[in-house]
Protein backbone atom coordinates (compact mmCIF):
# COMPACT_ATOMS: atom_id res chain seq x y z
CA UNK A 1 0.00 0.00 0.00
CA UNK A 2 0.83 3.33 -0.89
CA UNK A 3 -0.14 6.45 1.15
CA UNK A 4 0.35 9.99 0.94
CA UNK A 5 0.45 12.62 4.32
CA UNK A 6 -0.65 15.79 3.17
CA UNK A 7 0.95 18.58 6.22
CA UNK A 8 -1.23 21.94 5.26
CA UNK A 9 0.77 23.10 8.82
CA UNK A 10 3.75 25.42 8.63
CA UNK A 11 5.62 24.95 11.82
CA UNK A 12 7.72 21.38 11.42
CA UNK A 13 7.54 21.44 15.31
CA UNK A 14 4.13 21.71 15.46
CA UNK A 15 1.72 19.73 17.20
CA UNK A 16 0.30 19.01 13.46
CA UNK A 17 3.66 17.97 11.97
CA UNK A 18 4.26 15.17 15.62
CA UNK A 19 0.93 14.12 14.60
CA UNK A 20 2.19 13.35 11.57
CA UNK A 21 5.10 12.11 12.33
CA UNK A 22 3.31 9.09 14.53
CA UNK A 23 0.98 8.49 11.83
CA UNK A 24 3.85 7.92 9.09
CA UNK A 25 5.72 6.10 11.71
CA UNK A 26 2.93 3.55 12.54
CA UNK A 27 2.44 3.33 8.37
CA UNK A 28 6.37 2.06 7.84
CA UNK A 29 5.71 -0.70 10.81
CA UNK A 30 2.71 -1.85 8.84
CA UNK A 31 5.10 -2.49 6.02
CA UNK A 32 3.92 0.13 3.84
CA UNK A 33 4.99 2.95 1.76
CA UNK A 34 4.22 6.48 2.74
CA UNK A 35 5.46 10.09 1.24
CA UNK A 36 4.81 13.39 3.06
CA UNK A 37 4.50 16.34 1.40
CA UNK A 38 4.31 19.93 3.22
CA UNK A 39 1.74 21.85 1.66
CA UNK A 40 3.94 25.29 3.18
CA UNK A 41 6.55 24.71 0.83
CA UNK A 42 4.54 24.06 -2.90
CA UNK A 43 5.04 26.44 -5.66
CA UNK A 44 1.25 26.63 -6.10
CA UNK A 45 -0.56 29.69 -8.23
CA UNK A 46 -4.17 30.83 -7.05
CA UNK A 47 -6.87 29.40 -9.47
CA UNK A 48 -8.57 31.25 -11.41
CA UNK A 49 -11.77 29.90 -11.69
CA UNK A 50 -11.74 29.71 -15.44
CA UNK A 51 -13.30 26.28 -15.28
CA UNK A 52 -11.75 25.27 -18.31
CA UNK A 53 -10.04 21.90 -16.16
CA UNK A 54 -13.58 20.39 -15.94
CA UNK A 55 -13.55 19.74 -20.19
CA UNK A 56 -10.23 19.85 -20.73
CA UNK A 57 -9.20 17.09 -17.56
CA UNK A 58 -5.82 19.61 -16.85
CA UNK A 59 -5.36 22.65 -15.57
CA UNK A 60 -5.06 25.39 -18.57
CA UNK A 61 -2.55 27.61 -15.81
CA UNK A 62 1.59 26.72 -16.64
CA UNK A 63 2.61 23.70 -15.21
CA UNK A 64 3.39 23.73 -10.78
CA UNK A 65 3.35 21.69 -8.11
CA UNK A 66 -0.60 20.83 -8.02
CA UNK A 67 -0.18 19.13 -10.88
CA UNK A 68 2.84 17.03 -9.20
CA UNK A 69 0.73 16.27 -6.28
CA UNK A 70 -2.14 15.48 -7.82
CA UNK A 71 -0.38 12.62 -9.28
CA UNK A 72 1.04 11.44 -6.26
CA UNK A 73 -2.68 11.38 -5.29
CA UNK A 74 -3.56 9.23 -8.09
CA UNK A 75 -0.71 7.23 -7.64
CA UNK A 76 -1.70 6.83 -3.41
CA UNK A 77 -3.57 3.77 -2.32
CA UNK A 78 -4.86 5.88 0.78
CA UNK A 79 -4.52 9.84 1.97
CA UNK A 80 -3.80 11.52 5.01
CA UNK A 81 -4.60 15.16 5.35
CA UNK A 82 -3.18 16.94 8.11
CA UNK A 83 -4.17 20.39 9.11
CA UNK A 84 -4.17 23.25 11.35
CA UNK A 85 -7.51 25.33 11.93
CA UNK A 86 -7.51 28.67 10.50
CA UNK A 87 -10.57 30.43 11.50
CA UNK A 88 -13.09 27.73 11.56
CA UNK A 89 -11.38 26.09 8.17
CA UNK A 90 -8.24 24.79 6.40
CA UNK A 91 -5.28 27.09 5.39
CA UNK A 92 -4.86 28.80 2.25
CA UNK A 93 -1.84 26.53 1.46
CA UNK A 94 -4.41 23.55 1.17
CA UNK A 95 -6.97 25.27 -0.36
CA UNK A 96 -5.24 26.54 -2.83
CA UNK A 97 -3.95 23.12 -3.88
CA UNK A 98 -7.30 21.89 -3.86
CA UNK A 99 -8.93 23.87 -5.50
CA UNK A 100 -6.10 23.56 -8.66
CA UNK A 101 -6.35 20.00 -8.52
CA UNK A 102 -10.51 19.87 -8.72
CA UNK A 103 -10.44 17.90 -11.82
CA UNK A 104 -8.28 15.35 -10.99
CA UNK A 105 -10.54 14.58 -7.57
CA UNK A 106 -13.79 14.89 -9.32
CA UNK A 107 -15.30 14.93 -12.38
CA UNK A 108 -19.10 15.63 -13.74
CA UNK A 109 -21.91 13.85 -15.12
CA UNK A 110 -23.24 15.68 -18.29
CA UNK A 111 -25.88 17.19 -15.59
CA UNK A 112 -23.32 18.44 -13.45
CA UNK A 113 -23.38 15.84 -10.90
CA UNK A 114 -20.14 15.24 -9.05
CA UNK A 115 -18.48 11.87 -10.05
CA UNK A 116 -16.04 10.51 -7.53
CA UNK A 117 -12.34 9.74 -9.24
CA UNK A 118 -11.02 8.37 -6.27
CA UNK A 119 -13.82 5.88 -5.10
CA UNK A 120 -12.73 3.12 -2.13
CA UNK A 121 -9.56 4.56 -1.19
CA UNK A 122 -9.69 5.53 2.28
CA UNK A 123 -8.53 8.71 4.08
CA UNK A 124 -7.44 9.89 7.84
CA UNK A 125 -7.64 13.64 8.81
CA UNK A 126 -5.64 15.43 11.03
CA UNK A 127 -6.36 18.53 12.85
CA UNK A 128 -5.32 20.95 15.87
CA UNK A 129 -6.99 24.27 17.04
CA UNK A 130 -5.44 26.77 19.71
CA UNK A 131 -9.44 26.25 20.73
CA UNK A 132 -9.42 24.49 24.46
CA UNK A 133 -11.35 20.85 24.26
CA UNK A 134 -13.98 20.78 24.16
CA UNK A 135 -14.71 23.89 22.23
CA UNK A 136 -12.66 23.36 19.50
CA UNK A 137 -15.70 21.09 17.97
CA UNK A 138 -18.38 22.74 20.12
CA UNK A 139 -17.26 25.79 18.19
CA UNK A 140 -16.40 24.35 14.73
CA UNK A 141 -13.20 24.68 14.95
CA UNK A 142 -11.64 21.91 14.46
CA UNK A 143 -14.84 20.13 13.29
CA UNK A 144 -14.97 22.61 10.91
CA UNK A 145 -11.42 21.24 9.59
CA UNK A 146 -12.89 18.15 9.39
CA UNK A 147 -15.84 19.52 7.55
CA UNK A 148 -14.68 20.97 4.42
CA UNK A 149 -11.88 18.12 4.48
CA UNK A 150 -15.05 16.01 4.45
CA UNK A 151 -16.55 17.11 1.16
CA UNK A 152 -13.41 17.46 -0.61
CA UNK A 153 -12.61 14.08 0.37
CA UNK A 154 -16.29 12.85 0.11
CA UNK A 155 -16.72 14.43 -3.29
CA UNK A 156 -13.33 12.22 -4.44
CA UNK A 157 -15.19 9.10 -3.35
CA UNK A 158 -12.37 8.88 -0.35
CA UNK A 159 -13.70 6.98 2.68
CA UNK A 160 -12.79 8.24 5.66
CA UNK A 161 -11.65 5.78 8.23
CA UNK A 162 -10.73 8.38 11.16
CA UNK A 163 -10.26 11.93 12.43
CA UNK A 164 -8.24 13.25 15.19
CA UNK A 165 -8.71 16.13 16.81
CA UNK A 166 -6.83 18.30 19.09
CA UNK A 167 -7.74 21.45 20.82
CA UNK A 168 -5.78 23.66 23.28
CA UNK A 169 -2.81 23.66 21.23
CA UNK A 170 -1.92 27.21 22.76
CA UNK A 171 -1.41 26.29 26.07
CA UNK A 172 -0.51 22.59 24.90
CA UNK A 173 2.29 22.05 22.52
CA UNK A 174 2.63 18.36 23.20
CA UNK A 175 1.09 15.21 22.46
CA UNK A 176 -0.57 13.67 25.14
CA UNK A 177 -0.23 9.66 25.51
CA UNK A 178 -3.81 8.99 24.46
CA UNK A 179 -3.45 11.64 21.41
CA UNK A 180 -0.49 9.87 20.88
CA UNK A 181 -2.74 6.41 20.92
CA UNK A 182 -5.43 7.91 18.64
CA UNK A 183 -2.96 9.02 16.02
CA UNK A 184 -1.21 4.93 15.73
CA UNK A 185 -5.02 3.66 15.96
CA UNK A 186 -6.13 6.00 12.93
CA UNK A 187 -3.07 4.69 10.73
CA UNK A 188 -3.51 1.10 11.36
CA UNK A 189 -7.42 2.03 10.44
CA UNK A 190 -6.32 3.43 7.24
CA UNK A 191 -3.63 0.25 6.62
CA UNK A 192 -6.09 -2.56 7.14
CA UNK A 193 -7.14 -3.60 3.87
Amino acid sequence: MKVLILNASPRNTGNISKMVAIVADEIRRQSHDVDVVETNRLNIRPCIGCMKCRSALRCTMPEDDAQRVLAMIQQADALVVASPCYWGNIPGTLKILFDRIVYGMMGESRRGIPVPLHKGKRCVILSTSTTPWPLNILMHQTSGVVRALKEILGYSGFKLVATVQKGGTKNNQGLTPGEESRCRKAAKKLCKV
